[in-house]
């Protein structure tokens, strides 16, 4: 008999499965089909349809779906993942119902309707290696979408999967909300050298100098910024450690995604300071560089420098010692201005009005003892901004000129200060609807400090207002990455959220404005953006919650209020956003 001919077709496959499926069942077996029911029949059946994918088979915590499309398949992956994270947001972490994805393009053999093959095995071990909420591509896979989806990829590099003989390259598509790191996870290290600086103790007798050994370390993490060559972690991300007695580096640097943890601490008597650093190898807690730096006063900021100079020296030593040059930037020219700066920056950060007009004093003493000082003029620009926005401003035309002034005062005394370009570009285009010029010098900070977490999310919420919504995507997702344990990661969903309703992607606008409100529900913005998104939606009494939400905060809120100071023509969106309000029930 001859043997029968077997049908074999190139196709993508998506496989898919619940993660702790059965903890998930032990827990509550009854409410877990039940709520797994709802998701296959609300969201994942209608989402594969509306891609163009048919669904081979499913098992009890999964599913097996073909597709004739790579860039289908990811975008209905990426769908999928979207919907169960915002359904299930509520639930406590334990019970969320998470999925893991993989994606493979493969030839496959065809039978009875089911799907056999190579090409099916990997997308099954790509699922298997994927994390709860995150989708995992083979490399012919992630060819064929790499510029064709909006989702950032990272590369995992060559895998052996199980039953697979050859090795698999693997990219990993980051799903936004899920990725957002808890304690014990795991990031994968950056390709370069990177670095996290811990807060330094303050060994001085006088707990009142702990602002003083703060600023030491953020003064050496801007430092070690400047260098294209390292990824440092954002002062915010390091200083969730502050406090913690018996950190474990090797967890620090697996939390943090790095590959070096700088760790010391700060001696001031009088007139003399001591700075002790050790650098240590977080993988394996190595001990490999230490040194210590003693000088007086007056002298910190050269005592600083040199600690940066020593710790690249460990990490890289081909690094130009130009590029160690380029590392200095002016600094005050007074102490006593220096220090009115660090204390004014935990005011800042507070993002309350309190703080704020505290912060604002503080930096007016630092100005008018060193006119000069461009980071102060930036940092008091920016909060002149944040005034605006949140409406604590007493006079809103005064209060707009003052922070246009400082910006532009910021820039021009720090043409090589990134915080101080970062900030004060803002402040004008935002205040002053100098779009270009402000977007220009955030451009510059970020080209003279790559690893700016600030100057990123700064240049994301310029992009947004000028309609680049996909830039500005990418860059909020490249400021996360960098300070992935950031208090103020806040201000990144925020920025998200208005990218997102730009894009008219109204769920996803949802899901990363309630994320803001919860880690800060005084923040104005986001709750603009969640009632615009919802009034599109027609989801009406959660919009009118929204508004009510705002008008609790800001009393006289209006639509046309907004229409006059938020910048939003730029965009060419306007009238979709005041149409989302207007259907929410903001008052015109």
């Amino acid at each position: 008999m001859a043997k029968q001919r077997v049908e074999r077709k190139l196709a993508v496959i998506l496989a898919a499965d619940v993660a702790g499926y059965s903890r998930l069942m032990g827990a509550d077996e009854e409410g877990t089909l039940s709520r797994m029911k709802a998701i296959q029949r609300d969201v994942i059946e209608p989402t594969i349809a509306e891609h163009r994918g048919r669904m081979v088979k499913t098992t009890g915590d999964g599913f097996l779906v073909e597709f004739a499309s790579v860039v289908e398949a990811v975008r209905c992956a990426a769908a999928i993942q979207r919907q169960v994270i915002d359904r299930d947001r509520a639930q406590p972490g334990t019970r969320r119902i998470e999925l893991r994805m993989g994606v493979n393009l493969g030839d496959v053999i065809a039978d009875a309707g089911d799907l056999h093959g190579d090409g099916v095995n990997v997308a099954a071990r790509l699922e298997a290696l994927a994390e709860p909420g995150t989708i995992c591509l083979s490399s012919a896979a992630y060819e064929q979408v790499r510029d064709r989806v909006d989702l950032v990829f990272e590369d995992r590099g060559e895998q052996l999967l199980k039953n697979i003989a050859r090795p698999v390259r693997v990219w990993r598509a980051r799903m936004g909300v899920s990725e957002a790191p808890v304690l014990g996870s795991s990031l994968p290290l950056p390709d370069k050298p990177s670095i996290a600086v811990l807060p330094f103790a303050n060994l001085s007798n006088d707990p009142n100098q702990e602002y003083f050994a703060d600023g030491v370390v953020e003064d050496i993490i801007n430092a070690l910024s400047h260098f294209p060559r390292l990824f440092v972690i954002a002062r915010n991300s390091s200083f969730t450690y502050k406090g913690r007695p018996g950190i474990d580096i090797r967890q620090v640097g697996r939390e943090l995604g790095v590959r070096y943890v700088l760790e010391g601490s700060v001696r001031r008597a009088g007139e003399r300071v001591r700075i002790a650093a050790q650098l240590i190898d977080a993988d394996s807690g190595a001990h490999f560089w230490a040194d210590r730096f003693d000088g007086v006063l007056a002298d910190v900021f050269d005592l600083q420098d040199s600690l940066a100079r020593s710790v690249v020296g460990a990490i890289g030593p081909r690094l130009m010692s130009a590029e160690v040059e380029r590392a200095q930037r002016k600094r005050a020219a007074s102490l006593d201005a220096y220090d009115l700066y660090l204390r004014a920056l935990p005011n800042v950060y507070a993002m309350t009005r309190e703080g704020s007009d505290a912060a604002l004093a503080l930096l007016a003493q630092a100005l008018a003892i060193d006119p000069d000082y461009a980071v102060a003029a930036g940092v008091a620009s920016w909060c002149y901004a944040q005034r605006v926005a949140q409406r604590w401003r007493i006079d809103l035309e005064a209060e707009k000129r003052a922070g246009i002034d400082l910006g532009h005062r910021a820039i021009a005394t720090g043409p090589n200060d990134p915080d101080a370009l970062a900030m004060g570009g803002y402040a004008i285009a935002f205040l002053g609807d100098e779009m270009s010029a402000g977007l220009a010098a955030i451009e510059r900070a970020i080209a003279l400090n790559p690893n700016s977490t600030q100057a990123l999310i700064l240049a994301g919420w310029v992009y947004a207002f000028l309609g680049e919504a996909a830039v500005a995507v990418t860059t909020f997702e490249r400021a996360m990455r960098l300070s992935p344990r950031d208090p103020t990661v806040f201000r990144i969903y925020a920025g998200l959220s208005f990218a997102y309703l730009l894009q008219e992607r109204f769920e996803d606008t949802v899901l990363w404005a309630r994320r803001t409100l919860d880690a800060n529900p005084n923040l104005h913005p986001p709750l603009r953006f969640l009632a615009a998104a919802l009034g599109h939606l027609g989801r009406s009494e959660e919009a009118r919650v929204a508004v009510a939400h705002l008008r609790a905060l800001a009393p006289d809120e209006t639509i046309t209020g907004f229409a006059t100071w938020f910048p939003l023509r730029f965009s060419g969106r306007l009238p979709l956003i005041l149409e989302g309000l207007r259907r929410a029930g903001l008052p015109e």
